[in-house]
């Protein structure tokens, strides 16, 4: 097994290579496709990684991305599994793109909101809807004996 790349993108430029020894993987019977090669196959994967621990990331996108996978987190240990397919091979490769796809997600810095101000029709347009409706309801009135 290779150490797996996350390709770059915002929050890693120059994208991060998680070394092999810190990635687990675990096999076992899976329940998908396979006819009777399913009982006797240990073609699912499980793969994890100890973002707690792992030296692939700093401490800034350490922090952001335990933040950020904080629900899929059993402690600082994220587990993939992957059983889509019928051969052990391409599950593996299924969890190791799902894994660096994931990471690649959780690094990207949070979008910073600019406060924008309304144009000049939508305020025209809210007036306009306010003003026909203040008619709608004036209509509605009782009418007093002055007419």
């Amino acid at each position: 097994m290779d150490d797996l790349r996350v390709p770059p993108g915002p929050g890693a430029p120059r994208g991060l290579t998680i070394p092999a020894s810190e990635l687990i993987e675990q096999f076992s019977r899976s329940s998908g496709p396979g006819g009777q090669g399913v009982n006797t196959t240990d073609s699912r994967v499980q793969l994890s990684l100890d973002l707690g621990t792992t030296t692939a990331l700093s401490e800034v996108q350490r922090a952001r991305v335990i933040d950020q996978l904080a629900s899929r987190l059993a402690g600082t240990v994220i587990t993939i599994s992957a059983a889509e397919h019928r051969s052990q091979r391409q599950n593996r490769v299924a969890a190791r793109e799902r894994l660096a796809a994931l990471i690649r997600e959780a690094v990207m810095p949070p979008s910073i909101r600019r406060s924008t101000k309304p144009t000049h029709g939508s305020r025209r347009r809210r007036l306009d809807e306010k003003h026909r409706r203040s008619e709608t309801k004036s209509g509605r009135r009782r009418p007093t004996g002055q007419d």
